[in-house]
């Protein structure tokens, strides 16, 4: 019987981790992918352009050889982390289901089942990647993640999207040799509210350099209309109906949680800025299923610096539970 079971191993179930293991429970991490997966995933050799106080764990800890970290130095911190701390988790370890039985749940993974008081979803968002749902977009040259951009040097390539992942991938891609091609709706290119989701200036401004220096086309745009083998055809907001030679499409208009394991369970959900989310207490971060808590991209407190801060609140909230429930 454990404690604590914490589903995911990013930023907020490292986090987590380290907290229940300071306050001395008895916990486990389930993972499906690698230490720091969210991370593993980010484009090869990318810039963080957080700062190292929003992203590590232990003030001082991560001393990038830059002001601020690449894809590689963070996640060899995050695994060193745990490492060097030796915290319990299990990575490829896939939980498949989640029951409530009682005042205990019982977790059901790829290769064994468990028992726990308490369990915590620190799952990130990328499971669902959202899709324009256009004529050819399953064709093999099309992708709904971007992770390097070597391959693409003199290629013609298109990336769809209006946020900062979009807008990193085009100016990556400008960067490194690719005939690039932005196509982002008119209303995401003009916001500049950081609070309503615009491109942060660090990424616009170099960006729009690109732009003004002739690498990196730019198309406001109504509708995808179709991806062939070589071409794609684009409706502009103008309403003009424009052709362009292609090799790869990049579609990155933003993704989902898997929220499955939660409604199982009879947890709320309700619509975010982020999409659907669970429905939880502000301070404590329970679902209305009592002992199911959620952090990270399953609450809106999703940045890497709330995603570890969260964890490192509510864990002695658990802790403190368990004690009055144990006693």
């Amino acid at each position: 019987m454990y404690d604590l079971i914490i589903i995911g191993a990013g930023p907020a179930g490292i986090s987590a981790a380290d907290a229940a293991q300071c306050e001395g429970l008895n916990y486990l991490v389930l993972e499906k992918g690698l230490i720091a997966n969210t991370v593993y995933n980010y484009p090869i050799g990318l810039t963080v352009f957080s700062t190292t106080n929003e992203l590590e764990l232990r003030e001082g800890e991560l001393k990038p050889l830059s002001e601020k970290p690449l894809r590689e130095e963070l996640l060899s911190y995050y695994v060193r982390f745990v490492l060097d701390n030796n915290l319990n988790i299990n990575t490829e370890e896939t939980v498949t289901s989640v029951e409530k039985r009682s005042d205990e749940f019982i977790v059901i993974t790829s290769k064994a089942e468990y028992r726990t008081e308490k369990i915590l979803f620190a799952i990130g968002a990328m499971d669902y990647p959202r899709k324009l749902n256009c004529k050819g977009e399953n064709l093999e040259k099309v992708f709904h993640r971007f992770s390097e951009t070597y391959p693409y040097v003199r290629k013609n390539a298109i990336v769809v999207g209006g946020g900062n992942s979009a807008a990193e991938a085009a100016l990556f891609l400008a960067e490194e040799g690719a005939n690039i091609t932005l196509v982002i709706w008119r209303s995401d290119w003009e916001n500049r509210d950081p609070k309503q989701g615009a491109i942060k200036h660090w990424v616009r401004t170099p960006l729009e350099r690109q732009i003004g220096l002739g690498r990196l086309n730019l198309i406001l745009y109504k509708e995808l209309v179709e991806i062939t083998d070589s071409e794609v055809i684009i409706k502009t907001d103008s309403d003009d109906t424009i052709t362009l030679p292609n090799d790869v499409v990049f579609i990155l208009i933003g993704s989902d949680a898997d929220l499955t394991l939660l409604k199982n369970l009879d947890v709320e959900t309700t619509q975010s800025k982020y999409g659907e989310v669970p429905v939880y207490n502000v301070e404590t971060f329970e679902t209305n299923v009592r002992g199911v808590y959620v952090a990270g991209h399953f609450t809106n407190h999703r940045h890497i610096k709330e995603a570890v801060a969260v964890p490192r609140k509510i864990v002695p909230l658990i802790a403190k539970h368990l004690a009055r429930e144990q006693a």
